[in-house]
């Protein structure tokens, strides 16, 4: 049903305006908070941005007057579906993320919903504390969803769940009152029920707040023999409520809890002193359907003082998980479970390939890797942990190894899910725990389900815990696998049900496992949830259709039988993604682009708006064809709105494990939605930038002065949107063409016989570009005398750079045709496709390595192309055709050498993959190249500089390149450049890059090829 045709929807709508307070409810903002990271799509009734806790509260209870369901959500990457639903989220991500006080005394924190997890933990890391669950989501997952969820990670047999360390909660109750839920005696919490009674359901007088406390305490008193009786074996459950906390009670607990390296030596588990009561764990895995959590206070622990890993081979996933019990009694801190499927796939993604070089020691023929972590206060014991072991142990003990295991570990979810095609990793059982004792027994059984329906998986994780992640590859657009999927399901459960386990053990049950709850607590139990719920939420508004009165698993499925989707005949060839289809849905709503660290995505950094993550723009492109707008224009509209501002920097390409690649969707896009419509003419001035220079460069002096006067400006603002706060590039009055030649005689002259190509006489083909040829010339210099200086012979390609400018402004006929013309002169110039072709601007060296490919999938051109385009460090630092390393050969710095070389590389670097040859890449082989000589550098731990070519050009995008160059490059460079006593330089090769931190710090940045062209005699 429309929002439009629902009454109490609209009178709420009004009501909201009236209070000011920020409501969505347009298509666009339903659909994108329609999903999460879970096989599920509900379309939200709408979304409000509470701005204080008191809008928080207010929100809910002007939902309760008029009966609307609301769902409190944070950064939404749950994977049963809980964060999603026909109800008005309340997305408490982007204002009510405040860390309120940090105690280091009493080791706590009092924080807002929406404070991102990590970001806790850089702040309490200052005082050696931190927030015990560690879920791999933690660098995007807010605290009050990570409580909602009742989350762990991998240190649980350290430290337990969420509810084991949430003190005490101010929370928003069903009708919009407010109550604090701590730990209190027994006698103050019967009077708090108003008596010592069952409460009466007909009773109007009573409070939510109270009849919450009487029925906790009818739980406690009259059916704990049954919570004794049929609660999981397993300690590690993250499914129905916590009502063995209201005992308190547990069939177990953690392996390592009170051991050494504990937070205390002392606590009961659960940590609930005998003869009180605290509400609070009740809400820890709730799922927001008994109250929101608008203030916790958590309880932190001490960071370890040393960490070391273990790696442990084992040829087979049953062999791993039979020995788990046994290394347990080492007294380990963690035990994860990797696959090599996960190594292997880390290789394709270029921010996690870097991290592999440790984990690689262990050879392929390691099936499954146990990754067994001690941690505590004395590393000689430590070490002798580990290496009682075995000899076959692969030791981590550098902070950089061990950063390596658990990043690649923490991603596999992500990097599982990075398949091409509609067959995918998918999420229904992964979290299933078992007690540990029957691991191995748990998962032949699931080896032995899956082969029954003919489907092969994926399974990682907590092994330490028996919870492992469990991904059985479907595709969901078949009918007869979403048969399947049901069925896996009811025999996994039954199976998990027989050996004590939990339906889950970490990610909640939300849709995914809801239905199962009857199977695995019984009846009674049931009964006992839903009078809970009955208490908590009389009118059902909260969270509907989680833990309780849920749908079945397999409806409202993202994709399912009936899902269609229709392209348009694309420029570049996709079909190793699956086709456009399959690009696009590579995203599978992880979140991981909601990070605020990295590069990746810089323009949700500075908005936090979902519209301008990459999760966002993925979500509206598969909603555009799937035809879920009303109509064409609509979505064509919409999603070029969200494109907008997408920097096209490739953080995604780099960072996002499932390697969703947006700018490339976004090159496609930009194509596609100007096909029928016209383009604004900056877009050619940005595109043909080359062609235009070449033209204009005769009348330099001229268009000089014209270009830098304020009238054009204003007219360029005017005309053009163009930002009056940029300043054209003035224009060489000697292109780096004519200047070569002058320095050459007639080297490069094409119609040379003495320099033919068949003669062999040069090693290397330069890319120039339309910087370095009409603005910069001096930088091409500084690279000839470099190569000069090294004996390495060149030819400049006479076609002008590889069409990057065509393709960023999505002129990909055009820049088809231009490669065509780039492949040819390089074919002339090297038949035999022998010679590196090096080039001085990343975007344009590494267009072909990214772009060409799939322009020319078939043409073997191309393929040799990319393995030899390179940028002039990457040359420099690798052996030449006399084997010798051409930078060697280099003087080392003077006397006068700076102090430091601040470095920032340029996004498309950070993209870039090992190379197979093992030398460096992207920015380790400028750091490599500048270190040869002698300089000292400092590599800027920064993200995107915002300029993104003509985008920060743009007048109504300056503002947000700014922002985005203030998140850490431009501070960053002001910081270090105001150091007294020292003399610092800058160096970036990127032209923007270089604008960029001229216009904002006014420092001059140097392209590192001219800080070696400068030492040289």
């Amino acid at each position: 049903m429309p929002p439009s045709s629902f009454s109490p929807l609209v009178d709420l709508k009004n009501e909201l305006l009236k209070a000011q307070i920020i409501l969505h409810s347009d298509l666009t903002t339903r659909l994108l908070y329609s999903t999460d990271a879970s096989i599920y799509q509900i379309e939200p009734l709408g979304v409000v941005f509470p701005r204080s806790l008191d809008e928080l509260s207010a929100s809910v209870k002007l939902a309760a007057s008029y009966h609307i369901p609301v769902l409190a959500r944070g950064s939404g990457t749950s994977l049963a579906g809980q964060a999603i639903g026909e109800a008005l989220i309340l997305d408490c991500s982007r204002y009510l993320n405040h860390i309120i006080e940090i105690n280091p005394e009493t080791h706590t924190a009092k924080v807002e919903p929406g404070v991102i997890l990590s970001s806790l933990n850089n702040a309490a890391g200052k005082y050696n504390l931190q927030f015990a669950p560690d879920p791999s989501s933690a660098e995007r997952a807010t605290i009050g969803g990570s409580l909602a969820n009742n989350a762990t990670g991998a240190h649980s047999i350290l430290y337990g769940m969420a509810a084991d360390h949430l003190q005490d909660a101010d929370v928003v109750l069903a009708d919009g009152s407010l109550a604090t839920f701590k730990a209190i005696p027994l006698e103050e919490a019967t009077r708090r029920a108003g008596n010592d009674g069952y409460p009466s359901r007909g009773s109007q007088t009573r409070t939510i707040e109270s009849n919450i406390y009487r029925t906790a305490l009818h739980i406690r008193e009259n059916i704990q023999d049954e919570i004794r009786s049929r609660w999981p074996h397993t300690w590690r459950r993250a499914s129905g409520y916590n009502l063995n906390y209201l005992l308190p009670w547990s069939p177990s607990k953690p392996q390592q809890w009170n051991k050494g390296g504990n937070f205390k030596t002392d606590l009961p588990y659960p940590p609930i002193p005998i003869g009180y009561l605290n509400l609070a764990p009740l809400l820890a895995g709730s799922e927001g359907t008994l109250g929101i959590i608008q203030r916790a206070t958590l309880n932190l622990v001490p960071l370890p003082k040393f960490t070391i890993l273990g790696l442990l081979p084992f040829p087979s996933l049953v062999e791993a998980c039979s020995a788990i019990p046994g290394l347990l009694l080492h007294n380990p801190s963690a035990i994860e479970l990797i696959p090599q499927s996960i190594i292997h796939l880390a290789h394709s993604v270029p921010a996690y390939a870097t991290r592999l070089g440790f984990l690689d020691q262990l050879g392929i023929e390691a099936q499954i890797i146990l990754v067994i972590e001690f941690s505590g206060e004395d590393i000689g014991q430590l070490h002798s942990q580990v290496k009682s072991l075995g000899e076959d142990i692969l030791i981590a003990t550098t902070p950089a190894e061990q950063q390596q295991v658990w990043d690649v570990r923490k991603v596999g979810l992500g990097i599982l899910a990075s398949r091409p095609g509609d067959h995918k990793t998918t999420a229904f059982i992964e979290d299933m725990s078992v007690p540990v004792e029957y691991l191995g027994e748990f998962v032949q059984e699931i080896e032995r389900i899956l082969d029954a329906y003919g489907v092969t998986g994926e399974i990682y994780g907590h092994a330490s815990v028996g919870c492992l992640h469990i991904r059985p590859i479907l595709n969901l657009k078949d009918a007869r696998d979403v048969s399947a999927l049901r069925s896996i399901a009811q025999e996994a459960v039954s199976l998990v049900v027989r050996l004590g386990g939990s339906v889950s053990g970490e990610h909640g049950d939300g849709l995914a496992r809801s239905e199962w709850l009857s199977q695995m607590f019984g009846s009674e139990i049931v009964r006992a949830f839903h009078e809970l719920k009955q208490a908590a939420d009389p009118d059902g508004i909260m969270n509907p259709g989680k833990i309780v009165a849920s749908p079945p698993m397999d409806t409202n499925l993202r994709y399912g039988g009936s899902y269609n989707s229709h392209g348009w005949e694309t420029v570049f060839n996709l079909s190793s993604y699956g086709g456009l289809s399959g690009a696009v849905e590579q995203c599978n709503g992880a979140g991981v682009c909601r990070k605020l660290d990295g590069f990746m995505c810089p323009s949700y950094q500075v908005t936090f708006d979902e519209l301008h993550s990459t999760r966002g723009r993925a979500n509206l492109l598969r909603s555009l064809l799937s035809g879920r707008f009303p109509s064409d224009q609509m979505a064509e509209e919409t999603v070029y709105r969200a494109l907008d501002l997408c920097l096209a920097c490739k953080g995604c390409k780099a960072e996002c494990p499932s390697a969703v690649d947006l700018a490339k969707l976004k090159y496609e896009y930009t194509q596609h939605y100007y096909s029928n419509r016209r383009r604004p003419i900056r877009d050619y001035l940005f595109g043909y930038i080359g062609t235009l220079a070449r033209f204009g460069h005769p009348f330099a002096h001229l268009l000089n002065h014209v270009t830098t006067s304020s009238l054009t400006r204003r007219l360029s603002e005017r005309f053009l949107g163009l930002s009056p706060k940029r300043s054209f590039p003035e224009l060489s009055t000697k292109s780096f063409g004519q200047l070569s030649r002058s320095r050459s005689g007639q080297r490069n002259r094409r119609s040379s016989q003495e320099y033919a190509p068949a003669n062999n006489e040069f090693s290397c083909l330069i890319l120039s570009d339309a910087f370095t040829e009409y603005f910069y010339p001096e930088i091409g210099l500084a690279a000839l005398k470099v190569l000069d200086a090294v004996g390495i012979q060149y030819r400049i390609i006479p076609v002008l750079g590889a069409g990057r400018t065509l393709i960023s402004k999505g002129f990909l006929k055009e820049a088809k045709r231009h490669a065509v013309k780039l492949l040819y002169e390089i074919d002339q110039l090297d038949p035999e496709e022998s010679l590196p072709v090096i080039g001085l601007e990343p975007s344009e060296i590494y267009t072909l390595q990214d772009e060409y490919p799939d322009l020319f999938p078939d043409d073997h051109r191309v393929q040799s192309l990319t393995r030899r385009a390179r940028m002039i460090d990457e040359y420099l630092i690798r052996p030449g055709i006399n084997g010798h390393i051409p930078i060697d050969l280099i003087p080392k710095i003077g006397r006068f050498q700076p102090d430091k070389i601040y470095l920032h590389g340029h996004c498309y670097q950070k993209a870039q993959s090992p190379d197979p040859d093992g030398f460096p890449t992207g920015v380790s082989a400028a750091i490599t190249m500048l270190e040869s000589v002698g300089y000292q550098v400092v590599a800027l731990e920064s993200g995107c500089c915002g300029m993104a070519g003509a985008f920060g050009y743009e007048s109504e995008h300056y503002d947000i390149s700014m922002r985005v160059g203030e998140l850490s490059l431009l501070p960053d460079i002001r910081r270090a450049m105001s150091q007294e006593g020292e003399d610092h330089l800058i160096a970036t090769p990127g032209y923007s890059c270089r604008t960029q931190i001229m216009d904002g710090t006014g420092y001059h940045a140097h392209h590192p090829i001219t800080l070696i062209s400068d030492i040289l005699t």
